[in-house]
């Protein structure tokens, strides 16, 4: 078992942009610049391909770990489902009541 199982393959493949992606792509971006700065460089114009690099590395890690968040939650939620659907008396629907039988009736007062 690698970092995803093969069952999550039939799930869908999240979007491209997602947060995962966007947070560890600005830290991979600002790591780099963290590092121009403590070895005096000019932050912003030395080493852009280490920033490209670092910006791209984090970019994919978030991505993958949106695959992976994505399996956890979809097998939480099929565990989840298969429980309810085995113990149909733990989880009686409600009775429905009206929002009249809800809020107490309105007295103006003055």
């Amino acid at each position: 078992m690698g970092f995803l199982p093969d069952e999550a393959k039939s799930l869908p493949p999240p979007g491209i942009i997602n947060r995962n992606s966007m947070w560890l792509a600005a830290v991979g971006w600002c790591s780099a610049l963290i590092h121009n700065a403590i070895n005096h460089r000019p932050p912003i114009k030395a080493g852009v391909h280490r920033q490209v690099l670092l910006t791209t590395v984090g970019w994919f890690l978030g991505y993958y770990l949106t695959k992976r968040e994505n399996y956890i939650y979809a097998k939480l939620d099929r565990d989840m489902n298969e429980y309810i659907r085995l113990h149909p008396e733990d989880f009686a629907p409600k009775e429905k009541k009206t929002f009249a039988e809800i809020v107490e009736p309105f007295h103006p007062i003055r």
